[in-house]
């Protein structure tokens, strides 16, 4: 347990501490966030605030989890390096996107076929590894059934894996970019979703099926490879993205950029996945899923009656055109975010409870 502890308090200064000196190097390079015309307004002033600074919660994750393992002298899992594996490829994704973005000072970074191919590679990639490296259990880090609190129903084979991991991993990227429209939103709310996984991996590290002889109800026990590693990479993402809060939340020093959302959104898909919580996610989640379904929404009227539902889309915006301040914005969204994790959670419990 200790692991988890290190692992978050290392992430949290890491990124107190580094984030204003990418701020400096960032802003001395010049790279500055573009600003769309078509934007609400107020979102003028931000035109220059350093981008990419994904950059350093991506950093931290990594150092954090590596050096809780340097300091316990425990080894490291196939579970935990798969998901920094997908965290910090779709980063790279998003850091090309971005730094495109700035070369060309435009609002478009990579093609949607690059940009879109990038992302393929690197899910496929950590779908078709997520399947290898069994233990003596015969677990591997991903199973081939759908999940919930656990694994459910009939097994989808390796091939349709593949494809319902990537559809997890783009929809929870894509979710997690919708979301990062206001200063500190994203950042936040994907806090509270990493400090539930925090919370899952212990449980299942404490339920799990490797310790049957120990448990009181060996039929409501979890088959997870590495549930404590989970927890571990879950809080050190926890830590990084508190501390890199200090410096994104309003009036925003630095913007994660497609750098740290992709990054993130990545990072939420692959602990689903290894966890055995995949749908779960929607509701940890929740406020990305709503974000982008107002998109969809959005897109969808205006194709087919060529009226709009929201002032504007994403979500967020929509109600920055009615009047709210930013921050009142960002407040009631983190609420909204914080009853998501509150429902998921309970949920997962009673998953448990039920089987006990």
């Amino acid at each position: 347990m200790r692991q988890i502890l290190f692992a978050g308090v290392i992430g949290l200064f890491l990124t107190l501490v580094g984030t204003p000196l990418l701020i400096k190097l960032l802003a001395k390079k010049g790279y500055g966030q573009y600003i769309r015309d078509d934007g609400p307004r107020e979102h003028a002033s931000k035109r220059g605030t350093p981008t990419m600074g994904g950059i350093a919660f991506i950093l931290a994750t990594i150092v954090a989890y590596f050096g809780a393992k340097l300091i316990t002298g425990e080894p490291t899992t196939y579970s935990g390096l798969l998901v920094l594996f997908l965290m910090a490829g779709m980063g790279l994704v998003g850091f090309l996107d971005d730094y495109i973005k700035i070369i060309k000072r435009r609002s478009l970074g990579l093609r949607a076929k690059a940009k879109m191919s990038g992302q393929l590679i690197v899910g496929i990639t950590f779908a078709v590894l997520a399947l290898q490296f069994a233990d003596n259990r015969g677990n591997t880090p991903a199973s081939t059934k759908l999940s919930f609190v656990t694994d459910f129903g009939w097994t989808i084979g390796p091939v349709l894996f593949v494809v319902w991991a990537l559809f997890m991993i783009l929809a929870m990227s894509n979710g997690v970019n919708l979301t990062d429209g206001l200063d500190g939103l994203a950042t936040g709310a994907s806090v509270m979703v990493f400090g539930a996984y925090t919370f899952i991996g212990v449980w299942q590290y404490q339920e799990s099926c490797a310790n049957a002889t120990t448990l009181t109800n060996p039929q409501a026990c979890f088959e997870v490879r590495d549930p404590l590693d989970l927890a571990i990479v879950a809080s050190a993402l926890m830590g990084a993205c508190f501390g890199f809060l200090w410096w994104n939340t309003s009036p925003a020093k630095i913007f994660m950029g497609d750098t740290g959302s992709l990054a993130l959104g990545g990072a939420l898909a692959g602990l689903a996945i290894t966890s055995r919580t995949e749908l779960l996610l929607a509701l940890l989640g929740g406020l990305f899923v709503l974000i982008t379904m107002s998109v969809v929404i959005q897109v969808g009227s205006f194709r087919l009656t060529g009226k709009r539902v929201f002032r504007m889309a994403p979500l967020q915006h929509h109600f920055e055109l009615k009047g709210w301040s930013e921050v009142l914005v960002v407040v009631r969204f983190w609420i909204i975010q914080g009853m998501c994790v509150i429902v998921g959670l309970g949920l997962f419990y009673a998953g448990w409870a039920a089987e006990k």
